[in-house]
């Protein structure tokens, strides 16, 4: 949880608060205005909540990158031979793609 979403959803408990006592006492500029803090703190609290989901997806690939980056190390050490001629035929594929007949 981050700062936008603690903040916004703050903003939505003040919105409330500040619309339950505009009803009570009768004020309809103050239950507007708490619609609108309620309003605000919601945008706010789903704009935390997708930086939240941004901020996870970038860690799953950083992490999946660096397993991928690690199988292939290993693969390469283990067989360099193989990986030479895995190399020399995806060069080979890419310069054939490259061709104007």
């Amino acid at each position: 949880m981050n700062v936008d979403r603690i903040e916004g959803n703050a903003r939505v408990a003040g919105g409330k608060i500040e619309e339950g006592l505009g009803r009570a006492t009768g004020d309809v500029k103050s239950q507007v205005e708490g619609a609108v803090k309620q309003a605000a703190g919601a945008a706010q609290d789903i704009y935390g909540q997708v930086r939240d989901t941004a901020g996870d997806a970038a860690a799953a690939v950083r992490r999946q990158a660096g397993g991928l980056e690690e199988m292939i190390r290993e693969n390469v050490e283990a067989r360099p031979y193989t990986a030479v001629a895995v190399a020399l035929a995806v060069g080979w594929l890419v310069g054939r793609l490259g061709r104007s007949y």
